[in-house]
């Protein structure tokens, strides 16, 4: 039943965006044609917005927050609407997986998983709501001065195409839980599972113009919600260049910002690690997703002394890697579109100019169809570091090897690209452990591990390219709401 639905799901309709709690075209009536990665068909379509549309939803988001009963209700009560869409999210899950996969093109237990990981945003953030608390600070005598936490207002959300569902409740959740009301952008690469959250939204109770989409191209719709002068704060994940025009556009209107820009994440296996552990979970670190998932593991930097043995055992797996339809369910599904494929595909033809070895390919399933965005996993030597495919987030499934001296030259290869978001660590040595995780710069390090359980109560976010602000746990409150200090002169 899961796979049929899969194939079927959303055939043919038109998707309406979600403006001041009613389902409405654009202005316009022109849309976008939305196509499958897995077999290169149209299968549905969005509005395609502008200007106009963005102007007529951050208006009805600022009416529910300035007018509504958003803005006196208690936050007990926003965590309970939160916690009703987490439960109408697990009730639709079967679905919601189904249009996830289709649309992205990521295999459906891979959709299923992302529906788990955006139950549990709805669920940690709607119990989240009512535990953020100010502070009394000591003073002058005669005085009591106190702080709050109060939302900035309204929130635009620019969310990506690579996990749609679980981008957008990240942000949803914690953005709702402070208060504030919220207009997201959609990447229209992939925004329908965006759109059905927000009629979820709907059906939970939350108050019309609190939870609005609209749908269309960055640089139409994206372009002016970022630079809306009615927008408070602005969220983003994506590319870099990207992110630079966006806090340039929300700069003019001197609002603050949340960026997540990508990542050239290391693994660093040292040789006492325990090999068959870390195995699997450096190869399912840089596959997942197709690889375009911005904490992947994408650089293995590997101890000379067990260089050999981790390049074959990681070879082995990757030659046993299979890339096919979204419902087959594979290792791996397409990439989003032929750019991103092309993309990909020329970032491997000049690392093999430049000398790397690509010592192990997967495959593409027989069965997949062939208007599919597929690309076979490769496993690239690298000698040198500084080559562009090992700085460069590539965004797909390519995975570079690395080897190293010692722990100094781990280190100074590890920081050695402009990202800094994640880094994986694999040694038995605890003082090491401790001494690198220290010392590698990025926003999150897994020991013996990476990536485990989605994260949802860990803060997440980069330094230096990777971008700045928290996204995640109790963090991202933080990020959403601003401090007002309130001094009495009581006497």
């Amino acid at each position: 039943m899961g796979e049929h639905l899969s194939r079927t799901i959303a055939e043919g309709r038109a998707f309406m965006q979600l403006v001041g709690g009613q389902k409405v075209d654009s202005l316009t009536g022109q849309r976008i044609d939305v196509v499958c990665p897995s077999d290169g068909k149209v299968f549905a379509s969005i509005p395609a917005s502008g200007e106009g549309d963005v102007d007529l939803a951050v208006r009805a988001a600022r009416r529910a927050f300035d007018e509504g009963p958003w803005a006196r209700m208690p936050a007990v009560e926003r965590g309970r609407l939160l916690t009703k869409l987490g439960l109408l999210v697990e009730k639709n899950a079967t679905e919601l997986a189904a249009l996830e996969s289709r649309d992205t093109g990521k295999p459906v237990r891979q959709g299923r998983a992302d529906v788990n990981a955006t139950k549990r945003y709805y669920e940690f953030y709607g119990g989240a709501a009512d535990k953020i608390h100010g502070d009394t600070i000591p003073f002058l005598d005669g005085y009591t001065a106190l702080t709050l936490r109060e939302p900035h207002g309204v929130v635009a959300g620019i969310i990506p195409w690579n996990y749609p569902l679980q981008i957008l409740a990240r942000v949803a959740g914690a953005a709702l839980a402070m208060g504030n009301t919220l207009v997201v952008k959609p990447a229209e690469d992939a925004s329908l599972s965006t759109i059905r959250i927000a009629e979820l939204a709907l059906e939970a109770g939350f108050p019309q113009g609190v939870f609005n989409v609209v749908t269309g191209y960055g640089r139409d719709a994206g372009a002016a919600l970022s630079a809306h002068p009615l927008v408070d704060y602005v969220t983003f994940t994506g590319s870099p260049a990207t992110g630079a025009a966006i806090q340039k556009a929300a700069a003019g209107n001197n609002r603050g910002v949340t960026m997540e820009l990508g990542g050239k994440s290391p693994q660093i296996v040292f040789a006492d690690a325990d090999i068959d552990l870390a195995l699997p979970v450096l190869v399912n670190a840089i596959i997942q997703n197709g690889g375009q998932t911005c904490s992947a593991g994408s650089r293995v930097l590997v101890e000379r002394a067990v260089y050999e043995d981790v390049a074959n055992g990681l070879a082995e797996r990757f030659s046993e890697l299979v890339a096919g339809a979204h419902d087959a369910d594979l290792d791996l599904g397409a990439l989003i579109n032929p750019r991103q494929r092309q993309r990909v595909a020329a970032m491997v033809s000049d690392a093999e100019d430049a000398g790397c070895e690509i010592l192990a390919r997967g495959s593409i399933h027989a069965d997949a169809p062939e208007g599919g965005f597929y690309y076979e996993p490769a496993l690239i030597a690298a000698k040198d570091p500084k080559l562009a495919i090992a700085q460069e987030e590539v965004f797909g499934p390519v995975l570079i090897l690395l080897a190293f001296d010692d722990e100094a030259d781990a280190l100074q290869i590890a920081n050695g690209t402009e990202y800094g978001l994640v880094a994986g660590i694999w040694t038995r040595d605890g003082a090491r452990q401790h001494r690198v995780a220290k010392r590698v710069r990025a926003g999150q390090i897994f020991v013996n591990a990476y990536g485990a359980g989605g994260g949802i109560e860990l803060p997440f976010g980069g330094f230096r390219k990777s971008g700045h602000g928290r996204e995640k746990g109790f963090e991202a409150l933080y990020d959403m709401s601003a401090t007002k200090t309130i001094v009495f002169n009581h006497g």
